[in-house]
């Protein structure tokens, strides 16, 4: 790409936006002959004249209109691409892993205050893939599941289950009113069949020999219990918004997986944003938990 000599074309664009070169010289902070001569450069650099001088001014020429149009054009986009990477530059980022269940359940309803906080946060929300740490998942702060990891994390969500449904189910199925009701109910499994085992376990029964659906996601598994499908092991701290709107109810208060929660990991290269953005897990959560619960 040949391009004429840069200083010349921002000495003529001004001159010829400004309409002489006296104007286009304050602008610039540089003398009017050196505009003159700059400009007489990039005449010279295209071959044809794009002023013509008068004893009382200069006036640009039919090429030097058009000319001076597209250079208004292309400087300005440079500009405007200029002051957005800038701008982009000066915002503050943090970014958070975590499931999509935990994104959908509990973080989403809640992040607008985050934001009306802390309006020049930028939060970026990545899956996690399997990631441990917050330095494999290249972020600042990473949500995970299950029991205590072995390096410094906070406790912010119980992550114990118990036994969820929806009305319409308990309408189709009858009363559920004791665990070994649930013998002969549809249960829903979350990845794998091992958490019903368990579960009835604790309640001195053996579980069914008989497998319900198991749902790769738990969002597939809490919308499949909404819609009446059957009874799914559900950590009771994400879906306090169905339980309160009476799209799902807990049939038993005896729980599964009271050792695990949902832990807050900060990256060892922790920023200023990451620590107000992980204060405000910490505050948010606490606000929710039952006195005691951590």
């Amino acid at each position: 790409m040949k391009l004429p000599p840069l200083a010349s074309l921002r000495a003529f664009e001004a001159a010829a936006r400004r309409g002489g070169f006296l104007h286009a010289a304050s602008e610039l902070g540089m003398s009017a002959a050196a505009v003159s001569q700059h400009v007489r450069s990039l005449e010279t650099w295209l071959g044809l004249a794009l002023f013509e001088r008068r004893a009382r001014g200069v006036e640009l020429t039919q090429a030097g209109r058009e000319f001076g149009a597209a250079c208004t054009q292309g400087l300005g986009q440079i500009a405007l691409a200029a002051e957005r990477l800038t701008a982009r530059g000066r915002q503050k980022v943090v970014s958070l892993a975590c499931q999509p269940s935990i994104v959908s359940h509990w973080l989403a309803p809640r992040l607008p205050r985050f934001r009306a906080a802390h309006p020049d946060i930028q939060v970026s929300i990545v899956y996690p893939l399997g990631a441990k740490t917050p330095e494999e998942a290249g972020v600042d702060l990473l949500i995970r599941h299950g029991t205590r990891p072995d390096r410094p994390a906070q406790p912010i969500l119980s992550a114990a289950t118990r036994p969820t449904c929806s009305p319409a189910y308990l309408e189709r199925s009858g009363p559920i009113r004791s665990p070994a009701d649930l013998l002969r109910a549809e249960l829903l499994h979350d990845e794998t069949e091992a958490a019903w085992p368990a579960w009835f376990a604790l309640q001195g029964i053996a579980a069914p020999a008989h497998a319900g659906p198991i749902f790769a996601d738990f969002n597939l598994l809490v919308s499949s219990a909404i819609a009446g499908l059957g009874v799914g092991l559900c950590p009771t701290a994400l879906i306090e918004d169905e339980l309160r709107r009476g799209s799902l109810v807990t049939l038993f208060d005896p729980a599964a997986d009271t050792d695990k929660y949902y832990w807050l990991l900060e990256s060892q290269r922790s920023t200023e944003a990451a620590a107000l953005m992980r204060t405000w897990l910490i505050t948010e959560a606490a606000a929710q938990a039952a006195p005691g619960e951590f």
